[in-house]
């Protein structure tokens, strides 16, 4: 690679030069760290603050994955029902009564049981509160299950009316021959059945770079040969040409590495079904960019009059350019 020369700047040069991008001045001077995880989450953590302040449980309840959320659900139930049922078995068998042919003996299991008809407002009526106390308990539990009901119903439809995007990146980057030169590609796909409309792409070159005589991480945007596409119904190979304009032009493979380099991929979209703004975020490290490969054919061979479809297997297969 080339050896930058630094010539002076005005303000507006060096502000340009050595914006963060939100990422802060400490962070994009850290070395060694990813910026952006594969998943999209940023690799920045925050501490002092007490969990109280920070925790927001409504986010954290639509966010966590499906099978946290039922488990956290179930979790809830038990708990809820277990405390009911105690205070239930407390009060004997003479504040609940188990009219059944063969009574259940045991208080706590009665009490669990009998609250699990009243959380669920099951009320099969063989077993039954007697005396003051027990129906207060009774009229509290069908309160307090009325508001944890609704709750969760309400967070179980927000988690499937919220839009979110699934796009499938592939493993690598790759720098393959393009138009008699060489471009800079990634591939991705709809996971989803779902049609996502005006998808846009931008693309983010990070790199350290030695200005004042300390190592800064300066932000660049690729220009990309198709920033956006109307319809995305298959695969899209996002390039970016490397020509003299292209900050990755004199960059040998082994520059990559010593410049600590990382591709940020923000992608936006209109989630058609919901007709709502949906994004997605990646990135690739130096050893996830492969010089001298090229992608396979992602398409599927068809007949004449059959619908055109890809193999979302070979998303990231690669082959010698």
């Amino acid at each position: 690679m080339a050896e930058e020369t630094l010539e002076p700047r005005t303000l507006i040069d060096y502000a340009e030069v050595e914006r963060d991008l939100g990422f802060g001045s400490v962070v994009s001077g850290q070395k060694k760290q990813r910026l952006l995880n594969r998943d999209g989450s940023f690799n920045v953590h925050r501490t002092g603050m007490p969990s109280v302040f920070s925790m927001n449980l409504y986010h954290s309840l639509l966010s966590m994955s499906w099978a946290g959320f039922l488990g956290l659900v179930l979790l809830l139930f038990f708990i809820s029902n277990i405390v009911f049922g105690a205070v239930y078995a407390s009060f004997g068998v003479e504040g609940l009564v188990d009219s059944t042919s063969e009574p259940q003996m045991n208080l706590f299991v009665r009490g669990f049981f009998f609250s699990v008809q009243t959380f669920a407002t099951i009320g099969y009526g063989t077993i039954h509160p007697v005396g003051i106390v027990p129906n207060l308990l009774v009229t509290l539990e069908s309160y307090y299950s009325l508001l944890a009901n609704a709750l969760i119903t309400g967070l179980v439809f927000a988690r499937f009316a919220r839009p979110t995007a699934r796009i499938k990146f592939s493993k690598n980057a790759i720098i393959a021959p393009y138009q008699g030169g060489k471009g800079l590609m990634f591939r991705i796909v709809n996971a989803r059945n779902n049609q996502l409309i005006e998808v846009e792409v931008q693309v983010l070159f990070a790199r350290f770079i030695k200005v004042d005589g300390r190592f800064t991480r300066k932000f660049e945007f690729l220009p990309l040969e198709r920033p956006k596409v109307t319809f995305f119904p298959l695969s899209w190979t996002v390039v970016h040409p490397i020509d003299e304009n292209s900050p990755l032009f004199d960059m040998e493979p082994e520059d990559y590495l010593t410049t600590d380099s990382e591709l940020l991929i923000l992608l936006t979209g209109i989630d058609e079904t919901f007709a709502q703004s949906v994004h997605t975020r990646s990135s690739y490290k130096p050893e996830e960019i492969l010089c001298g490969r090229k992608f396979v054919n992602i398409y599927n061979d068809v007949s004449d009059g059959e619908p055109i479809s890809i193999d979302i297997r070979k998303l990231s297969m690669t082959e010698p350019a």
